[in-house]
């Protein structure tokens, strides 16, 4: 029996996804870095057992009518875990996209500054002393009346709901309505009301026209349909909606993503005349601090804000000094270039997390363990030794810290690492070394050790010769102020710079309309799904064979089972408890809701009948429970399978599983499926593809593997561009487009182009001196 001070983490007999029965121990009041390759395990150690335990723990605690909801989540499959303390998670979750959410709401700078309006800022003469909720733009007492607190109002006009005016509304002039039923619906509606749905748009009386598309009234109306021949239709009472009314509905209640964007291209959106853009009532914007109203701090970088404070007085130095002590933190992790009105879904995972870090930098707690996700992703180099002060911060404030990570910097500056492996599913899940980091060197069988004790130049390679480059710009967009930019053809360009030194921004005005663009593929890392129905195997196309694989097999004849059966996106051989998704979604009450396994199926998402035919002994449960690796030798017959498995494989991914569901994958591995899919699909003649970071959550030894693919599609004859920080992979690019010389406003400009070599030697270049190591020895990134 451990002492309750036992100064390690230990965990005996972790099996939790592809671990086998994992012992290990790890040292409390350290910086301990989880490493390994890919799907090796080390997320399923750190996340999977060792913050699970801690968050049931912590359930267990609670109230008993919590208590019965949350054994439905499970525990993690572990022998059993003493010396853990309390844990705080930091994943990279994309949150859900809100336009409410922002770096201010996020860090909670916006209700210290909230509060120095609401006690120091300047008053017009008569004014009332308003409550710092009147400084919220998410409230009733802040938000703007016109704008409800958004800053933009969205409008539409004639020319974008009836693009084409020489059609009826029979015809389909009025494209913002709805097809199928409801859109026959309305025209049916219209006519019982009198209007001409026949005569072509423009011929109809300008009132007629402002009526149909406009009027907030709904009036109700006996609809006759015109009988079809064979079916009896009766008569109905129909509402008429207006064409805005609609647009207007659909864009602000739908949770359809694709009705959403439908809606969007039929409204324009402008500043709003009311707050011009401040998103709070005139009584608010009246107010000064400095002479800067809240919306024009709000806007400013936190750098500058900093400096715009006001000292003068002992309430506004209190005020302004708590406002500055949570500013340097965030400045602290190379995020000075942020606003507190920059919107959270324009955030990278990285960003995100970075800001939630340094927030928790001022919380206070110790004597808990830190777990976190790879805080290093979307990092320049620059910044990481920034990045290891706060985690050094965290631990001397009396915490643990846990960070899974692939950045040979984070694990240099570590106290003890723990590196999982071999390699990545079923050839992984075993430590293979726990302790110092130096002891790692004599660990043969470690991917990791190779990577992170290789001291040896970039290998030399003969640049391509372009045949011809396509010109971005003059771009003035964000930071950037009328750049000019030439990407070579036929070869592969790294863009780099510090963050928000503009590198999105700039390759985001690549389209296929510039000359030399034949065909422009962009390979983003938004998720390819938001709940656990989608996955990989339905994602890339596989499913639509394999379902028919079964279906062609003789039980299934036997018993009429068809196609349909073996989807669980419908009914007929799904499991109906669950609907196919495997997982049930268990509300928390006072906490966010999570996925538990189906109390039915057990997240085979399949009925009894459907699971008991089998296609070469496995049933399609079993199938979706292989690896991409396991498949391709299950599947290596069939040449539309093998295909798109052999295009996983090529991308590093053979250790995920097909029926993995999208909400369990990260934002590289979302890219990597994407970037599968497009090189399964064969060549059609010479394209550019656009790829931002690709290397983040990839291990050294996986960026060798995905590299390997990119320098094949330029050797094809396509033209690659990749936004990126590792600088192995900046090193072994043709041309470098450098971004900066900072973040922010002090970024947006060409500071270096040329090759590898070239901008290595350039003057006034944050990039430039760790591209020099990277190509002359000295370690990567």
């Amino acid at each position: 029996m451990h002492s309750p001070h036992d100064p390690y983490v230990r965990v005996r007999d972790a099996r939790e996804h592809n671990l086998k029965g994992v012992d290990v121990d790890i040292p409390r009041d350290v910086v301990a870095v989880f490493t390994g390759v890919s799907g090796s395990g080390k997320s399923s150690l750190a996340f999977g057992t060792v913050y699970a335990e801690a968050q049931r723990r912590y359930f267990e605690s609670v109230a008993p009518y919590a208590r019965r909801l949350i054994h439905q989540v499970g525990a993690p499959k572990v022998g059993e875990i003493t010396g853990l303390p309390p844990a705080v998670s930091l994943q990279q979750r994309r949150t859900a996209p809100s336009s409410r959410s922002s770096v201010g709401t996020v860090t909670n700078l916006s209700n210290s500054l909230r509060m120095l309006f609401s006690r120091v800022g300047d008053y017009p003469p008569g004014a009332p002393r308003l409550d710092s909720d009147a400084f919220s733009p998410n409230t009733a007492a802040g938000a703007c009346p016109e704008c409800h607190g958004l800053g933009r109002v969205h409008r539409t006009t004639e020319e974008l709901l009836v693009p084409d005016p020489s059609l009826s509304i029979r015809d389909g002039a009025i494209a913002a309505w709805p097809g199928a039923w409801q859109g026959k619906n309305l025209r049916d509606v219209l006519d019982a009301l009198g209007y001409d749905v026949d005569r072509p748009w423009r011929e109809l009386p300008a009132e007629q026209r402002e009526w149909i598309l406009f009027t907030d009234e709904q009036p109700v109306v006996t609809v006759h349909p015109v009988r079809d021949a064979g079916r009896i239709q009766r008569p109905y009472q129909g509402t008429y909606t207006s064409a805005r009314r609609y647009v207007m509905k659909t864009f602000s209640d739908t949770k359809s993503a694709t009705l959403r964007a439908k809606a969007e291209r039929f409204l324009t959106s402008a500043p709003c005349p009311v707050c011009g853009g401040g998103r709070l009532r005139p009584e608010a914007l009246a107010v000064t601090v400095g002479g800067r109203t809240i919306a024009e701090l709000a806007a400013l970088p936190l750098t500058e804000l900093a400096e715009a404070l006001p000292t003068d007085g002992e309430t506004a130095r209190v005020l302004t000094g708590d406002l500055t002590s949570r500013i340097a933190p965030v400045v602290e992790l190379g995020l000075g270039y942020l606003s507190l009105d920059r919107a959270t879904p324009t955030l990278s995972a990285g960003e995100l997390q970075r800001l939630r870090l340094a927030t928790q930098l001022r919380s206070g707690l110790f004597g808990v363990v830190y777990v976190l996700d790879e805080p290093s992703a979307g990092l320049h180099p620059a910044d990481t030794e920034a990045l290891l002060t706060v985690l050094g911060r965290l631990k001397a404030a009396g915490n643990s810290v846990f960070v899974v990570e692939h950045h040979l910097g984070v694990m240099r500056g570590a106290d003890w690492i723990v590196d999982v492996g071999p390699r990545a599913g079923e050839h992984g899940g075993r430590v293979l070394y726990s302790g110092p980091v130096d002891g790692l060197a004599g660990v043969g069988r470690s991917a990791t050790a190779r990577h992170l004790f290789d001291r040896s130049p970039a290998p030399a390679r003969a640049p391509r010769t372009p045949r011809g480059s396509v010109t971005v710009g003059p771009v003035t967009r964000h930071n950037l102020r009328e750049v000019t930019a030439r990407f070579p053809l036929g070869a592969l360009t790294a863009v780099t710079g510090v963050s928000g030194s503009g590198k999105s921004t700039l390759i985001g005005e690549i389209t296929e309309d510039l000359p030399g663009v034949d065909r422009l593929v962009s390979v983003d890392q938004r998720p390819i799904g938001r709940t656990p129905r989608s996955n990989l195997a339905t994602y890339t196309g596989l499913f639509d064979v394999v379902r028919k694989v079964f279906a062609a097999t003789d039980q299934a004849r036997e018993r009429g089972y068809g196609v349909g059966r073996f989807s669980f996106n419908v009914s007929g051989g799904r499991c109906e408890t669950c609907q196919g998704e495997g997982f049930v979604s268990v509300e928390l009450l006072f906490l966010p809701s999570t996925y538990a396994p189906c109390p039915n199926c057990g997240g085979a998402r399949y009925n009894p009948g459907t699971l008991e035919v089998t296609y070469r002994g496995r049933n399609i449960a079993e199938v979706l429970d292989l690896t991409v690796e396991g498949a391709a030798d299950f599947f290596a017959d069939i040449p539309a399978v093998a295909r798109s498995l052999a295009a996983l494989l090529d991308v590093g991914l053979g250790y995920l599983r097909l029926g993995q569901p999208a909400t369990e994958l990260s934002g590289g591995e979302a890219q990597r499926i994407k970037l599968a899919s497009e090189l399964q699909r064969g060549r059609r003649g010479h394209t550019l593809y656009l790829l931002d970071e690709p290397t983040t959550g990839l291990h050294p030894a996986d960026v060798e593997v995905l590299m390997r693919q990119l320098r094949g599609l330029v050797d094809a004859g396509h033209t690659v561009v990749v936004v990126e920080h590792d600088m192995t992979v900046v090193a072994g690019a043709d041309h470098v487009i450098d971004l900066g010389p900072g973040g922010g406003d002090s970024g947006g400009r060409i500071v270096a182009a040329g090759a590898p070599a070239d901008v290595a030697r350039a003057a006034g270049s944050a990039t430039a001196p760790y591209l020099a190591e990277a190509l002359h020895g000295g370690g990567r990134r």
